[in-house]
């Protein structure tokens, strides 16, 4: 059985994480440390949920766990938008991550899917 770090949508998830902490680094978001935080904290909870789920013994827990970070997905999605509005981030640059995530979005939502066919 292959670890989490070889599931491509971990990748992804840790990929898009370490994109948003050097993006949240520039001195706009000086201006709100606190939707900084948070956006962080969304940002690392989506690869985290991923490595546990896939390290639990049942694929029932492992979907539960996918789920979670798909809710962190949406979470950070939120937070990305109203950055935009405040201006603690560029149009380009949150158009960029929110197509990351849209796309991290689709490649869980087949995992999930794989994994519940696997109950049957």
């Amino acid at each position: 059985m292959a670890g989490f770090r070889d599931l491509k949508v971990w990748q992804m998830a840790k990929s898009l994480s370490v994109a948003i902490y050097r993006e949240t680094r520039k001195s706009e978001w000086n201006l709100d440390r606190g939707l900084q935080d948070q956006i962080r904290r969304a940002s690392v909870s989506v690869p985290s949920n991923i490595a546990e789920g896939d390290a639990r013994k049942s694929q029932k827990d492992s979907i539960r766990f996918f789920y979670i970070s798909l809710g962190s997905l949406a979470e950070l999605s939120t937070q990305l938008e109203i950055a935009s509005e405040i201006e603690c981030i560029d149009g380009d640059s949150h158009q960029i991550l929110q197509d990351r995530i849209r796309q991290l979005e689709s490649s869980l939502g087949a995992l999930i899917k794989k994994r519940k066919e696997s109950l049957d």
